[in-house]
Protein backbone atom coordinates (compact mmCIF):
# COMPACT_ATOMS: atom_id res chain seq x y z
CA UNK A 1 0.00 0.00 0.00
CA UNK A 2 2.00 3.12 -0.91
CA UNK A 3 1.85 6.79 1.30
CA UNK A 4 -1.48 8.00 -0.96
CA UNK A 5 -3.71 5.20 -0.31
CA UNK A 6 -3.00 5.00 3.44
CA UNK A 7 -3.91 8.49 3.23
CA UNK A 8 -6.93 8.00 1.50
CA UNK A 9 -7.76 5.15 3.72
CA UNK A 10 -7.26 7.41 7.16
CA UNK A 11 -9.22 10.40 5.70
CA UNK A 12 -12.05 8.35 4.79
CA UNK A 13 -12.19 6.78 8.49
CA UNK A 14 -11.98 10.35 10.20
CA UNK A 15 -14.28 11.88 7.58
CA UNK A 16 -16.94 8.93 8.75
CA UNK A 17 -16.11 9.51 12.65
CA UNK A 18 -16.49 12.85 13.42
CA UNK A 19 -18.61 12.80 16.19
CA UNK A 20 -21.83 14.18 15.54
CA UNK A 21 -23.79 11.60 13.36
CA UNK A 22 -25.04 14.13 11.05
CA UNK A 23 -21.57 15.38 10.21
CA UNK A 24 -20.56 11.85 9.60
CA UNK A 25 -22.55 11.32 7.16
CA UNK A 26 -22.57 14.17 5.55
CA UNK A 27 -18.64 14.00 5.80
CA UNK A 28 -18.68 10.01 5.08
CA UNK A 29 -20.54 10.91 1.43
CA UNK A 30 -18.54 13.55 0.36
CA UNK A 31 -15.17 11.70 1.02
CA UNK A 32 -16.61 8.28 -0.76
CA UNK A 33 -17.48 10.64 -3.73
CA UNK A 34 -14.54 12.67 -4.05
CA UNK A 35 -11.30 10.76 -1.91
CA UNK A 36 -10.22 8.64 -4.87
CA UNK A 37 -9.65 11.50 -7.29
CA UNK A 38 -8.26 13.82 -5.14
CA UNK A 39 -4.73 14.78 -6.33
CA UNK A 40 -1.74 15.07 -3.55
CA UNK A 41 -2.86 18.83 -2.84
CA UNK A 42 -6.48 18.20 -2.72
CA UNK A 43 -5.72 15.55 -0.31
CA UNK A 44 -3.47 18.00 1.98
CA UNK A 45 -6.50 20.77 1.91
CA UNK A 46 -8.60 17.68 2.95
CA UNK A 47 -6.74 16.80 5.53
CA UNK A 48 -6.40 20.26 6.92
CA UNK A 49 -10.18 20.38 6.95
CA UNK A 50 -10.63 16.76 8.93
CA UNK A 51 -7.99 18.25 11.35
CA UNK A 52 -10.42 21.32 12.21
CA UNK A 53 -12.74 21.40 15.56
CA UNK A 54 -15.81 20.14 15.55
CA UNK A 55 -17.86 22.70 16.11
CA UNK A 56 -15.84 24.65 13.43
CA UNK A 57 -17.21 21.93 11.14
CA UNK A 58 -20.32 21.33 12.25
CA UNK A 59 -21.13 25.40 11.65
CA UNK A 60 -20.12 24.92 8.32
CA UNK A 61 -21.24 22.16 6.86
CA UNK A 62 -24.33 21.42 8.75
CA UNK A 63 -25.58 25.53 9.38
CA UNK A 64 -24.07 27.02 6.26
CA UNK A 65 -22.10 29.91 7.82
CA UNK A 66 -19.79 31.73 5.99
CA UNK A 67 -16.36 30.75 5.92
CA UNK A 68 -14.04 33.17 6.31
CA UNK A 69 -10.94 30.97 5.33
CA UNK A 70 -10.34 31.41 1.84
CA UNK A 71 -8.35 28.24 1.21
CA UNK A 72 -11.91 26.30 2.57
CA UNK A 73 -14.51 27.61 1.17
CA UNK A 74 -14.21 26.04 -1.94
CA UNK A 75 -14.17 22.80 -0.27
CA UNK A 76 -16.78 23.62 2.43
CA UNK A 77 -19.42 24.73 -0.48
CA UNK A 78 -18.19 20.89 -1.84
CA UNK A 79 -19.41 18.94 0.56
CA UNK A 80 -22.29 20.82 1.34
CA UNK A 81 -23.48 20.55 -2.21
CA UNK A 82 -22.76 16.32 -2.28
CA UNK A 83 -24.27 16.81 0.87
CA UNK A 84 -27.43 17.91 0.04
CA UNK A 85 -27.66 21.31 1.32
CA UNK A 86 -26.79 23.42 -1.47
Amino acid sequence: MDDMEMRRRRAIYRAQHRGTKELDIVMGRYAAARIADMSPDEMTLFEQFLALPEPQLYDWVMKGEPVKDTGMSALVAEVRRLGGFD
